[in-house]
């Protein structure tokens, strides 16, 4: 019994088929790494977009809608993926500057998870971050 158990574990004709079977599977964790990771720097990027646009916005005294989008741009800049900023703002003091920051990135594991029998899921990966300041002002 014991003499069958150790030449089982020295048996080396299933390891092709092992590395067959594990391979796929091990790029697919791989990628769907890479896309968490791209995702979270997207969104943590709009959501220091956010933050930066409602802020300016909250202490600009001239257009600040204009200086609170020209800033989400620059900010922006470094970013991955695509971005839609929206700045509302009530000039008065003491009002709601609302800044948000709508971003996408490709999904690049939604089109492989039909090799391993899932449905095609979106083409991208998508989220929207808000930020709210008080407009200051006397």
């Amino acid at each position: 019994m014991v003499e069958t158990l150790f030449r089982w574990l020295r048996d080396r004709r299933g390891d092709m088929v092992e590395g067959a079977i594990t391979f796929p599977l091990m790029a697919l964790v791989a990628l769907a790494l890479v896309n968490l990771a791209l995702a979270g720097y997207a969104s943590v990027t709009a959501n220091n977009a956010a933050n930066v646009a409602a802020r300016v916005a909250s202490v600009a005294q001239a257009d600040p809608v204009g200086q609170g989008l020209a800033a989400a741009d620059h900010s922006l800049q470094a970013g991955i993926g695509t971005y839609n900023v929206a700045l509302a703002a009530d000039t008065r003091p003491g009002g709601d500057v609302t800044a948000t920051v709508a971003w996408r990135i490709p999904n690049i594991v939604g089109g492989l998870l039909g090799f391993f029998g899932a449905g095609f899921s979106d083409p991208e990966i998508q989220g929207e971050a808000v930020s709210r300041f008080r407009k200051e002002g006397w």
